[in-house]
């Protein structure tokens, strides 16, 4: 019980009916929160494209259009269910839920607020707060890469399977450099858990992690993270021009639904875990009004999660879709590199201020033979010296072809 305690408050006089129906509650809530949340952030996305790009967006449906989800959602839900022939069946059945739960279990332990009363029973408004919950992150995230992979493979078609492959391969790519970024983030901390990122945090705008640890973890983070739901720049899972409709082509009907509505979860879930462990949460100024100051974190959470999720809209309206091998580069070839040197630094500064600007040195020479590495090597791939011909080569360099190109505008 002691150990209960420390986790939560809530078990501080041991585990009781009261207890169990407040626990219960909180996953009612939170699961519903994470719902209506995602019911609004799709119709936030498409009126916040459609202003963008002088349309109208939904505006049938209910006052300003939002009621046009839970429309497509019924639509949905009574289309006919196809299974091909060829299927895996309980595993082409099994794999959207593979995606959808992952989003679930990762929002419950994200902190909304602070801690409030009720009835004697202090309770954190969180769903739950284990010791490990950022492992507990990385391990959905993990489990929501078998989801697509499986999807495309149980589909008994090659589209959807080559599809599943290099969504996987993006995935697991991102993954690296997502998970450096983390360990830098438990090591300024001390602590696994959530709740813990979000108390050293709680001093001031000046102890975010997104100040304390430099900005480049954070942004690394932004990118890796945007990879990792398949979001543009970065969507070319589902690139309808290559590949048809991606890893889900052969799902109809509600299963066909629930691979959207864990992406916008994904979506959702993942700005809030940003706010955490960057914005430091909850935490904001709050007005000496006594009993409304337990409001005012759970605003300042929503006030971010909000701008994160107006973000990842912007990027889709304005931003090209990479190549795969740009996208493969860039995960590779930058950020793994950018996270894991970024990583040792902040490592060196906690240990002393001598042993930070060492780190510092040492990656910044490792940084500079690494680039120049990679410039020799692309060379090599495209010069006399390659060991390949290369596939589907330009009749003209590419530098050239730019150069003629301009010379023709102007």
């Amino acid at each position: 019980m002691n150990w209960l305690a420390s986790v939560d408050p809530l078990y501080a006089h041991g585990v009781t009916g009261v207890v169990l129906l407040i626990v219960l509650i909180k996953v009612l809530v939170g699961f519903g929160v994470l719902m209506g949340s995602v019911i609004l952030m799709i119709w936030f996305e498409r009126k916040a494209i459609s202003d963008m790009q002088s349309r109208i967006g939904p505006q049938r449906w209910g006052p300003f259009g939002l009621l046009q989800t839970l429309a497509d959602g019924m639509k949905l839900m009574f289309k006919e269910d196809l299974v091909p022939a060829e299927a895996d069946r309980f595993v082409f059945k099994l794999a959207p839920y593979l995606v959808l739960v992952p989003a679930l279990i990762t929002f419950a332990i994200v902190p909304l607020g602070g801690t409030i009363h009720v009835a004697g029973h202090p309770i954190m408004l969180q769903v739950a707060n284990p010791p490990m919950g950022i492992l507990l992150m990385l391990v959905m995230s993990g489990i929501s890469v078998y989801g697509v992979m499986l999807a495309g493979w149980s589909s008994g078609s090659k589209y959807p399977l080559l599809s599943s492959v290099r969504a996987s391969a993006q995935m697991i790519s991102y993954e690296a450099a997502l998970g450096m970024t983390i360990v830098t983030i438990v090591l300024a901390t001390g602590s696994l858990s959530t709740h813990d990122i979000v108390a050293a945090q709680g001093h001031g705008i000046w102890h975010w992690n997104l100040i304390r640890l430099g900005v480049v973890p954070f942004v690394v983070f932004l990118i890796a993270i945007t990879a990792e739901l398949n979001r543009p720049p970065f969507d070319v899972v589902e690139a309808e021009s290559e590949l048809v409709g991606g890893f889900h082509t052969e799902y109809s009907s509600i299963r066909f639904a629930i691979f959207f509505l864990a992406e916008y979860m994904n979506t959702i879930t993942m700005s809030a875990i940003i706010v955490t462990l960057f914005l430091g949460g909850p935490a904001g100024w709050v007005p000496n009004i006594s009993h409304l100051r337990w409001v005012f974190p759970i605003l300042w959470f929503l006030a971010k999660t909000v701008g994160f999720a107006f973000c990842y809209i912007w990027f889709r309206a304005s931003l090209p879709r990479l190549r795969y091998d740009q996208l493969m580069d860039l995960g590779w070839k930058r950020l793994i590199p950018l996270s894991l040197g970024w990583m040792l630094i902040v490592a060196g500064f906690l240990v002393a201020r001598g042993w930070g600007f060492l780190m510092a040195a040492l990656v910044l020479i490792a940084w500079t033979v690494l680039t120049r590495a990679f410039e020799i090597g692309q060379g090599r791939e495209s010069g006399v010296e390659s060991v390949l011909p290369m596939v589907g080569e330009r009749p003209l360099p590419e530098r050239k072809l730019r150069d003629a190109s301009e010379g023709e505008e102007s």
